[in-house]
């Protein structure tokens, strides 16, 4: 079975800029990661003007969400998205890796406190297909250090953030073989598979 990790980054490898919260899960500045997710520019207040998800990262986003069969998030992705509103937004079982696995929460997600346990129910969930571990940036290290991740896939924004939470820092070292990669004006999608 096949491991996917899949995260948005800035150009300087932060995935959020500074005080990422619920309410503003990306941090200052960091909606523009997001771009290439609803077609434009956006703000937490929820201002746009635009007709969402198109071209190449529909593409990308597209081909790789119909291989996953489950997920793997951390409990600093989940508050900060506000829980989605309390209902998962992505294909099959929702793990949420937490060490408070008693707080409250609806049943389409999966509370659990260790990182292996979190593999093996969303292993079992996947059936056939793969498992997606989305973020945050601690939970995809994790996964890297132990070994986990077959492919990873990022969707890298053209631009700077300076600060906020890196994808790298403290990262195990990788060898990657770039698999496929996606152009669009908001940005550079490339799924690499993990070699060592």
């Amino acid at each position: 079975m096949t491991t996917i990790a899949t995260i948005t980054m800035s150009l300087d490898g932060f995935v959020t800029g500074p005080d990422d919260r619920p309410g503003q899960g990306l941090g200052v500045g960091g909606e523009r990661l997001h771009y290439w997710v609803f077609g434009g520019p956006w703000t937490y207040d929820g201002e746009h003007d635009f007709g969402g998800i198109s071209g190449e990262d529909k593409a990308y986003y597209d081909g790789r969400t119909e291989r996953i069969g489950s997920g793997i998030v951390g409990r600093g992705m989940y508050d900060a998205a506000g829980a989605w509103g309390g209902q998962n937004p992505f294909p099959g079982t929702l793990v949420v890796l937490t060490h408070r696995t008693e707080d409250p929460h609806d049943p389409s997600f999966t509370f659990v406190d260790d990182l292996g346990e979190a593999l093996q129910i969303a292993r079992q969930a996947a059936g056939d297909k793969a498992v997606r571990i989305a973020g945050g940036a601690d939970v995809i290290r994790q996964a890297l250090a132990a070994g986990e991740v077959d492919e990873l896939c990022l969707s890298i924004a053209p631009m700077l953030l300076g600060a906020g939470k890196s994808l790298f820092d403290g990262a195990p070292e990788l060898d990657l073989e770039p698999l496929e990669v996606h152009q669009s004006r908001w940005a550079t999608h490339v799924r690499y598979a993990v070699t060592r």
